[in-house]
């Protein structure tokens, strides 16, 4: 069984960079992807709403680590075609893929991908940033890549000039419950790993899960934070 919920919210700046967006064709089977445009380069919204326009049309129902990496491929070509030399822009996106007994994802950027087997976090990606980098060669923790002076600073994204790398992964679901949180910057930043474990223990649904984490990010953000977006979905396997 397969239940899932997304939220955006534009934050403290003027427009809406975030995309989200979920396609599902039956009870078994289902892909999200999120992108997050990227704000200094202009036209992060298009590059955003492009990426998973791509990803979702080429989705059909089943797929591959190395399918998923090829639609990010696809919307990324289609995404330096649509540039000018005014308008550079350059999105992040992650793709997570739901069928019978496994899933996958695709990532680039720092919107991340979590995964939570029976209410506690086992995995989540790593940022293609430099703050990772910074955390990599042990010079700050990973808790500390949140409001690190180069957390912005990315190495990997859609639209970038030359090639592109794209992080992959498949993996089996073992019996037990599931949740699965896609997300953006504008969101982890602001809710932590531990918040997100108890608010999942403490809620019955993925809407009532991403409302209470919401709830701690508007508590902790301040007016001019980012644009914010989450899809949650839960698989019991």
């Amino acid at each position: 069984m397969i239940v899932y919920a997304s939220c955006t919210d534009v934050g403290g700046r003027p427009y809406n960079e975030d995309t989200a967006g979920v396609r599902q064709t039956d009870g078994e089977h289902l892909c999200a992807a999120l992108a997050d445009g990227l704000g200094g380069h202009g036209g992060g919204e298009i590059a955003s709403r492009e990426a998973v326009k791509i990803i979702l049309d080429g989705w059909q129902g089943t797929t591959t680590p190395e399918h998923l990496c090829e639609l990010i491929q696809t919307a990324h070509r289609n995404i330096l075609t649509m540039q000018t030399p005014a308008c550079k822009m350059k999105t992040t996106v992650v793709v997570f893929a739901v069928e019978p007994g496994f899933v996958q994802w695709a990532y680039v950027g720092d919107s991340r991908l979590y995964h939570f087997v029976n209410g506690r976090l086992v995995f989540q990606t790593r940022d293609h940033s430099a703050s990772q980098i910074a955390v990599l060669m042990g010079q700050i923790t990973a808790e500390e890549i949140r409001f690190h002076e180069d957390r912005s600073r990315l190495f990997r994204a859609l639209g970038q000039e030359n090639g592109m790398g794209v992080d992959a992964k498949e993996e089996k679901l073992g019996p037990g419950e599931h949740a699965f949180l896609l997300c953006s910057d504008g969101f982890w930043e602001y809710v932590y790993e531990n918040e997100m474990e108890k608010t999942l223990k403490e809620t019955a649904s993925p809407e009532e899960w991403l409302r209470e984490m919401k709830h701690c990010l508007d508590g902790r953000a301040g007016e001019n934070n980012d644009n914010n977006t989450a899809i949650a979905v839960w698989v019991t396997a």
